[in-house]
């Protein structure tokens, strides 16, 4: 019995897809139009496709960022541990709001849904690093080693 899907060239497009993309960011920093275009090319996907996939995802994105990326978690875990008091803590101490980038372009600031770390909540991630159990003595800390 086969899986759905097997032998299907499209479904194998669409999962090498996530990791393209991923790997386009990781070489500019974010998804470009031209990005997104090639990919849609490569693969013969449609370009709304491919934006579909590059804006569903949180940990991708569409427009330039920071050098440093912190991504506070908002899901239920944090939220319950007072997310919001790290979140205030991490606006204050960069002078921005979630969605923007710094004006030095060394940080941008992101909520996402989950990090991976309910069990160190409230956890942020700044580029591949988790940072949990935080409190505003934390985050200063973690901050000034970032910048």
């Amino acid at each position: 019995m086969s899986k759905i899907g097997e032998g299907n060239p499209r479904s194998q497009e669409k999962r090498d897809l996530l990791v393209l993309l991923e790997r386009a960011q990781s070489r500019s920093g974010y998804l470009s139009e031209r990005n997104i275009a090639e990919l849609a090319a490569a693969l013969g996907l449609s370009i709304s496709e491919v934006y579909g996939v590059a804006t569903f995802y949180s940990f991708l994105s569409i427009k330039p960022q920071g050098r440093n990326v912190i991504r506070i978690c908002k899901s239920l875990p944090c939220y319950l541990k007072d997310a919001q008091t790290v979140i205030d803590g991490v606006r204050k101490a960069i002078g921005i709001e979630p969605g923007q980038t710094t004006a030095d372009g060394k940080f941008s600031f992101e909520l996402t849904n989950c990090i991976g770390a309910c069990d160190k909540a409230p956890a942020m991630m700044i580029n591949d690093d988790v940072h949990g159990d935080l409190t505003l003595e934390k985050i200063s800390k973690i901050l000034q080693a970032y910048k």
